[in-house]
């Protein structure tokens, strides 16, 4: 085993080949060691506070819980591998350096520089990067599982395939970044900016948006589903075809954003045509957008017309048109004769609807039962209580009429409210 001492006077004759040695726990604070080859040595719990290592080779190094505070690592020519798990890199300086594959397990790079790195399928999992620069880093197949990114500039990094479950985003600087189809479900983007990001067909279900800067944001089919969009910044930003049901946005900024529907938003200064002449008290205003959404699933028969099996308006109030006994698999109507066994066909269908909304039978709160002769009604209805217990049952009407669709014995509609 090589002590410090040794280690240095062989560095100042000009050697750099330091590969394989056991230097665990070796006291390096303040050395200039730039250029040094580390291939495979291992520097467990050494201390390197200060140290310049720029421009060194630590392929496949092992400094695991090494001290590395404001250490310089700028420009490795080779950090594949490198193990730093539980290392304290804390204002260290990875500019330019080259660290695929490296394992920052529980690291703590807080404001830590690294900027212009390479750091492909790095894992960084439960590390801490707060305020840590990685604008413009290679960061594709990085693995954030559960890390802390608060205060992060993480503009123009290049995040392909990157693995982000449950990371900390808080006030991170993300402009411009391509986030395409990722799942982004629950992550916490408090005041975080991500303007002009490509957000296309992201999952933000449940996510901490507020405050968050998305002006000019492509959040075309994005899924903000219940997202927290309190305070956020929406200015231009393109929503068309979003799901935003239960998303709230009080005193978000939509001026002149692209709507679910297509249409533009326009504030409500642009739609007042008078004002009252008492001037009414100043509260915060919340913003309540009514949406629709076609629910569609290839469980429940198709729809033969100008109409949908359903349609889901902001975010709970969900109406299913009438069905019959048509077997989606067949796409034609069974049991031509028995009554009994169309109504069962009738409330499979429904519940394949139901289901595809997010919605059960207990969340129904209306329905309607149309007949071709009321003297089988007591035979549906005996089908139909197997789904609506007594005491919590919908409201219900049942008419007859002169003829059904397909001549069929037996169509019913209803209306859920989600989560009601």
């Amino acid at each position: 085993m090589m002590d410090a001492e040794e280690l240095l006077e062989k560095y100042a004759a000009g050697e750099r080949n330091f590969h394989t040695l056991n230097l665990r726990g070796i006291d390096l604070k303040g050395a200039n060691l730039s250029g040094i080859d580390f291939t495979s040595a291992d520097l467990s719990g050494a201390y390197l506070n200060d140290a310049n290592l720029s421009k060194a080779n630590l392929k496949n190094v092992n400094l695991t819980r090494a001290s590395l505070t404001n250490t310089n690592l700028s420009e490795l020519v080779n950090g594949y591998s490198l193990n730093l798990t539980w290392a304290d890199l804390s204002g260290a300086n990875l500019g330019k350096a080259h660290l695929d594959n490296a394992n920052f397990n529980n690291a703590n790079l807080d404001n830590a520089n690294l900027r212009d790195a390479t750091l492909q399928s790095a894992n960084f999992t439960e590390a801490s990067l707060i305020d840590a620069n990685l604008a413009r880093t290679n960061l594709n197949s990085v693995n954030f599982t559960n890390a802390n990114l608060t205060d992060c500039n993480l503009s123009q990094a290049k995040l392909n395939n990157v693995i982000l479950k449950n990371t900390n985003f808080q006030r991170a600087k993300i402009r411009g970044v391509n986030l395409l189809q990722k799942d982004l479900s629950g992550i916490n983007f408090a005041e975080a900016d991500l303007g002009a990001a490509n957000l296309n067909s992201v999952n933000f279900r449940k996510a901490n948006l507020q405050g968050t800067n998305l002006e000019r944001a492509e959040l075309q089919k994005t899924d903000l589903m219940k997202a927290n969009l309190d305070n956020a910044n929406l200015k231009r930003a393109d929503l068309t075809g979003a799901n935003i049901y239960g998303a709230t946005f009080k005193n978000a900024d939509l001026t002149g954003a692209i709507m679910p529907d297509g249409e533009v938003y326009q504030t409500s200064t642009d739609l007042e045509f008078g004002k009252p002449e008492t001037p009414l008290a100043k509260e915060p205003k919340e913003i309540n957008i009514m949406t629709r959404k076609v629910i569609r699933t290839d469980k429940a028969p198709a729809p033969v017309g100008p109409y949908n099996q359903a349609i889901l308006a902001s975010g709970q109030m969900l109406f299913v048109a009438g069905q019959i006994a048509i077997d989606p698999r067949l796409g034609d109507v069974v049991y031509t004769e028995d009554v009994v066994k169309q109504t069962e066909q009738v409330m499979r269908n429904i519940e394949a609807i139901l289901t595809e909304a997010g919605a059960t039978f207990a969340d129904v709160v209306k329905t309607g039962v149309f007949l071709a002769d009321m003297n089988d009604f007591a035979a549906v209805n005996a089908v139909y209580a197997k789904y609506f217990s007594e005491d919590t049952a919908p409201a219900r009407a049942c008419v007859e009429v002169s003829r059904l669709p397909k001549n069929v014995l037996v169509e019913i509609d209803c209306i859920a409210v989600i989560g009601g």
